[in-house]
C-alpha cells in the first residue's frame, strides 16, 4: 500500500502529499504528486466515518483562493453582525 510522501494535521482535518508514476507513451514513466484532503468525524452513533477528495498539484491554488474568498465572506459576515448588535445595544 502506498504511503504519502508527506502529512499534515489540523483537528479532524488531514492534508497528504503523494507521489505516482504513470507510463505514457512508448512505455515512458513519468512521476507526479496529488494531494488527499480528508475530513474525519463521529457520525450518530459514534463510528468514526471520513470524506476525502484527491487534487492534482494545478488546483491546490485554486483552493487556496477559494478558501480565502469564504474565510473573509464568514469574517465580513460576523463582524457586520456583531457590529449590528452593538449598534442595537446603543439604541436601548
Amino acid at each position: 500500500m502506498a504511503r504519502p510522501i508527506k502529512k499534515y494535521r489540523s483537528g479532524q482535518l488531514e492534508a497528504a502529499i503523494w507521489f505516482n508514476e504513470r507510463q505514457i507513451k512508448d512505455d515512458t514513466t513519468v512521476g507526479f504528486k496529488t494531494v488527499s484532503l480528508r475530513k474525519s468525524w463521529k457520525d450518530d452513533q459514534g463510528v468514526w466515518r471520513d470524506s476525502t477528495i484527491q487534487l492534482r498539484k494545478h488546483d491546490v491554488p485554486k483552493i487556496l483562493v477559494l478558501m480565502q474568498k469564504v474565510m473573509e465572506d464568514l469574517l465580513i459576515s460576523q463582524n457586520e453582525k456583531q457590529h449590528s448588535k452593538e449598534e442595537d445595544e446603543e439604541d436601548e
